[in-house]
């Protein structure tokens, strides 16, 4: 039976990737036509990892940033959401061995501002990140998010 792979091996696992593909017809419904990319794991933990402090970043501004790198017109958004989390879960890991210490993947919000209770500790543990870098953080309904955070957006 094979052993689970850590975060870490996710992140450096690219399986052919970066990888830029013509829209379909049957994904063109969505996402309009040309190109996209399926960027790799470690692409987006470097992006994230240039998100400087007293700034944000959003899932959607990533995504950006990869597809003008490309030359595409998009990057994916399922594998960058997926990337993000596993950069996300691979930082804690690296951060706890002693390697470095990670990449600040707090600063990377969901599209809409909000909070990611995907991260390692949930909602609680980007909240504190955030509000020690001195975020202010505000509930609406049920979500977190940022007061202002398109003010602080990197790009």
């Amino acid at each position: 039976m094979a052993s689970k792979k850590t975060w870490k091996e996710k992140l450096y696992n690219s399986n052919g990737l970066p990888k830029v593909q013509v829209i379909d017809e049957k994904m063109s419904h969505r996402w309009g036509t040309g190109t996209f990319v399926i960027p790799s794991p470690l692409e987006v933990y470097e992006t994230m990892k240039n998100t400087p402090k007293g700034k944000l970043i959003t899932i959607s501004e990533i995504r950006r940033l990869l597809a003008e790198k490309h030359g595409t017109t998009i990057s994916c958004p399922l594998t960058t959401g997926i990337f993000v989390w596993i950069s996300a879960n691979a930082s804690e890991e690296i951060k706890a061995s002693g390697e470095s210490e990670g990449v600040p993947y707090w600063r990377t919000l969901k599209s809409d501002g909000s909070l990611n209770e995907k991260y390692p500790g949930g909602i609680e543990q980007q909240k504190f990140y955030l509000e020690a870098e001195g975020f202010k953080v505000i509930k609406k309904g049920k979500k977190y998010f940022v007061e202002n955070f398109k003010d602080y957006l990197m790009v």
